[in-house]
């Protein structure tokens, strides 16, 4: 969270309805709103101070919401809630591959967006590192992780992950030995799991080993808990 006591969210939206729509329900929860109209005063509004969400319509004038996405995820892990009119399959994938953590498409209703913000902002406070692993990089046998630049390395080779895939290894390596079952790591990773398959984080721990592991077929770091779900090893 932000020094405030109040979370302060960016709201990113080009429609003026659509911003005393969403603004409103939020005061009311006791949110600090910080408002934008377009691509390039969010992203100013952004780097002037600090913030615990946003809120970005997908489509604004000038610089897009998919490349505000993609600026701010570049330096930054502040849950981002997308916005969109369309239901095209593309946005929401792209904008999820850049880093989003939550999608809604419009119309929504009050009482569905409330939850996501709640949510999302839950998350946040949750992944954030226990005190006695909090620290810059962390070192287990060959891989090391940098959590500040959100490097991952496995025998001094950097590994791509995806912005999911490493949350999901920071959630994990957070707190060593804990098992979480699949509708924890939805809670924690994708903000709910109400409307998730959980197989979403079958599938996430599958890539994350193929590329973390030095063999994905016999696990060294994340390991498979018979009937309650996934762990990382013991520091």
């Amino acid at each position: 969270m932000s020094d405030n006591k109040a979370p302060r969210i960016l709201l990113v939206d080009d429609e003026e309805a659509i911003q005393k729509l969403l603004a409103y329900p939020m005061e009311q929860e006791g949110y600090e709103i910080v408002q934008a109209m377009d691509g390039e005063t969010a992203l100013e509004q952004f780097h002037s101070q600090s913030f615990d969400l946003v809120v970005l319509d997908i489509m604004l004038p000038g610089k897009s919401g998919i490349d505000v996405c993609r600026e701010i995820r570049a330096g930054s892990t502040v849950p981002i809630i997308m916005l969109t009119a369309k239901s095209d399959e593309f946005d929401k994938v792209l904008g999820l591959e850049i880093g989003a953590d939550d999608y809604i498409t419009k119309p929504f209703s009050i009482r569905e967006f409330r939850s996501r913000v709640k949510a999302q902002l839950r998350r946040m406070q949750m992944t954030q590192l226990p005190a006695d692993v909090a620290r810059e990089t962390l070192e287990v046998d060959r891989l090391r992780i940098d959590f500040l630049k959100r490097n991952v390395y496995l025998d001094g080779e950097k590994v791509d992950l995806t912005y999911k895939e490493f949350e999901l290894l920071k959630t994990l390596v957070g707190h060593p030995g804990r098992v979480f079952d699949r509708g924890s790591l939805l809670q924690l990773i994708w903000g709910d799991s109400d409307f998730r398959d959980p197989r979403t984080v079958d599938v996430h721990i599958r890539h994350l080993r193929e590329k973390v592991e030095p063999d994905p077929h016999d696990p060294e770091y994340i390991f498979t808990v018979r009937g309650a779900g996934y762990k990382f090893r013991d520091i």
